[in-house]
């Protein structure tokens, strides 16, 4: 039990607080509440999401409770974390249609039997004036602008709007109504879990602890992993595109992305390290695409890549589509979803992106006939067949 406890606060974490306690707390035999919240943006979680999930299965595995909160409150407000300018708030439709597929996509990492589930409007949407002054009276505004991102931005002049002060307290809240043990997420959101920490106690609660991991690049290698940078791999991708995509990350994030999102030791990263470049993420777009597909659909993907990229040729096997005689091609790919809007069709025209049957498509206006093989930028194909 102890080198477990070691290595779940020792492997890939970046804030402990408060170390000494939270060992306590583990080694007492108590069933603690882990906390985890997240707000339901866009529609995907991805393997940035997969990084602090990977760490709450640790502490479920150990008999502990993870309570997932999807922030659908929250989210209309806006995290204000890392932001240069206010985020625009979500309306409730928009938050309604993002989190259909949280569950189910964090199923994959997490055992959601064992998991408690929650949406903080259940009680965010319910507090009064009254609760809401009472809430505030305890955080100052000092406190908040001590905070980097709205720091920079005050010092800078530009608008802090008054739902983004907000948004810090709402989420420390939420720690207090489940009475957290301990809250885990990424680095960005350590003043998050800061103010819970704060407010549980000025409520008079034991405060939570905290536990953050490191934040994962994405395929650019430079921002965070994000759908809105267009840098993400979903854990909902399809195994081709999800090993395609492996394939596209910078060489340097290689180790980065074993050692977040696998469970090999540090010996055997080592050994891989010392392959090849192409071959060390070979292994990686393998392991990756086996943990959220399983072994068959890794070869078959790992062959499917070696046919399509290393051998050039078209996929046997593509998803098909059927379109009507004098349909353009722009028309055909936007109803397919393999564009996602006429300016989208042409940038990727002029980029020379876009092949027919192994020829690069030159004119955005044309027209199809007969039954075509199609290559939309590096890693999609698609076969459009005649009505």
């Amino acid at each position: 039990m102890e080198k477990k406890i070691k290595e779940l606060l020792e492997k890939n974490t970046s804030n402990v607080i408060v170390k000494e306690d939270i060992k306590k707390k583990l080694a007492s035999g108590k069933k603690l509440r882990i906390k985890l919240g997240v707000d339901p943006t866009s529609p995907d979680l991805h393997l940035g999401h997969a990084v602090v999930l990977r760490k709450i299965r640790e502490f479920q595995e150990l008999g502990h409770k993870i309570v997932f909160i999807i922030g659908d409150f929250t989210a209309m407000i806006g995290d204000p974390s890392g932001r240069v300018s206010a985020r625009p708030p979500l309306k409730k439709s928009e938050v309604e249609a993002n989190m259909k597929g949280y569950l189910k996509q964090a199923g994959v990492i997490i055992d959601l039997k064992k998991t408690e589930i929650l949406y903080n409007s259940s009680w965010l949407k319910k507090l009064n004036g009254e609760k809401i002054f009472e809430i505030l009276g305890l955080v100052s505004v000092n406190q908040l602008l001590e905070r980097e991102d709205f720091n920079s931005r005050f010092k800078a002049h530009h608008s802090i709007r008054m739902h983004e002060l907000l948004y810090p307290i709402m989420q420390a809240y939420d720690s207090a109504v489940i009475k957290a043990d301990i809250e885990c997420g990424g680095t960005d959101q350590l003043f998050n879990l800061l103010m819970g920490r704060q407010l549980m106690e000025r409520l008079g609660m034991k405060p939570q602890d905290i536990l953050t991991v490191p934040l994962l690049e994405g395929l650019d290698g430079e921002k965070k992993m994000s759908k809105s940078f267009g840098n993400y791999i979903g854990l909902t991708d399809k195994p081709n595109e999800m090993f395609g995509k492996v394939m596209s990350l910078k060489d340097r994030m290689t180790e980065k992305y074993f050692r977040l999102l696998t469970s090999l030791t540090q010996v055997e990263i080592e050994k891989i390290m010392k392959l090849s470049a192409l071959e060390a993420k070979e292994r990686l777009a393998f392991e990756i695409v086996e943990i959220y597909h399983g072994p068959q659909k890794a070869k078959e993907a790992r062959n499917y890549f070696d046919m399509t990229f290393r051998k050039k040729r078209l996929p046997e096997v593509a998803e098909s589509f059927s379109y009507r005689a004098g349909e353009s091609l722009g028309g055909i790919l936007k109803k397919a979803g393999y564009v996602s809007s006429n300016s989208d069709f042409r940038r990727l025209i002029r980029a020379g992106a876009i092949e027919a049957n192994q020829e690069i498509v030159k004119d955005s206006n044309w027209t199809p006939e007969g039954e075509i093989k199609v290559r939309v930028g590096k890693k999609k194909f698609l076969k459009i067949i005649p009505k």
